[in-house]
């Protein structure tokens, strides 16, 4: 399992952004969670397969069709992810 976390800037908050990560995210088998932050980025934590992790992180900067992504900034992590993917 690889795990990778993503900060995502621009017009993501409010626009269904996290509910559509979580929507992705449960296709691809993903586990983690995506959670608004303070500065108006969202945050992702992405853990599965390289593939399919791979697939969450390209589709971020695309986001929902609402949504206006101006950066994606991905990581390795070594967080232990929750069951299933979760919106916070």
């Amino acid at each position: 399992m690889s795990c990778r976390r993503c900060y995502v800037s621009g017009r993501v908050q409010g626009v269904f952004f996290r509910a559509s990560t979580t929507e992705q995210a449960h296709l691809l088998g993903i586990r983690g969670y995506a959670r608004n932050l303070p500065d108006g980025r969202v945050e992702v934590l992405a853990c599965g397969t390289d593939a399919a992790v791979q697939q969450l992180c390209d589709w971020l900067a695309q986001g929902p069709p609402a949504a206006r992504v101006s950066d994606v900034t991905c990581s390795p992590d070594n967080e232990m992810p929750p069951d299933g993917f979760l919106p916070y």
